[in-house]
């Protein structure tokens, strides 16, 4: 049996968790999130705990089985704290600039590059080389950072570039004289 999938989920106070046959709805203070359960595995609600069954022990199942219990806990955590991610912007003259709900980098292009957020993330700038990416669904958060910091990734030989909060980068020695 799979030790993360048949752990019970805790409902926090606040929380409202619907099981609608595929369907889990999770309802909390900072909004809403849906998720459709792929076919075999069954959700069931008692009490103040959410509960992930499988059916049998075939290969599908029990990968499926801590997923989506994994997906649905996720959910939880992101209506009631929400999900966040840094980004930090190393070279120089590169900076970022907040215009109004959109974000605005200048990475040494011949151009600036304008970053509108998609529905439910919000991008907040610290300073002009910190950049706050937050909402409520840890997977839209993840991909949007992993978005921007395709724009122009941390270079092995200075480290310039948009980097994850913490992130080190292996350097490179450069050319070497004779």
């Amino acid at each position: 049996m799979s030790r993360i999938g048949r752990l019970p989920i805790e409902v926090p106070a606040g929380v409202t968790v619907s099981v609608d046959g595929q369907l889990v709805s999770v309802k909390g203070p900072k909004g809403e999130l849906t998720l459709t359960v792929a076919k075999p595995i069954e959700v069931k609600l008692e009490d103040a705990q959410v509960l992930v069954t499988r059916p049998d022990d075939e290969r599908a199942s029990r990968s499926l089985h801590g997923l989506t219990r994994t997906l649905i806990h996720n959910q939880i955590i992101g209506v009631t704290q929400g999900y966040s991610k840094g980004l930090e912007i190393v070279g120089t003259g590169y900076r970022v600039v907040q215009k109004g709900t959109s974000v605005e980098f200048a990475l040494g292009f011949s151009h600036p590059v304008l970053i509108e957020p998609p529905a439910g993330i919000v991008l907040t700038v610290e300073g002009n080389t910190k950049l706050m990416v937050s909402g409520i669904d840890k997977q839209a958060v993840g991909e949007v950072a992993a978005n921007i910091r395709k724009i122009r990734k941390p270079e092995p030989y200075k480290g310039k570039g948009v980097r994850y909060a913490g992130e080190i980068v292996r350097r490179k020695a450069g050319k070497s004289g004779k």
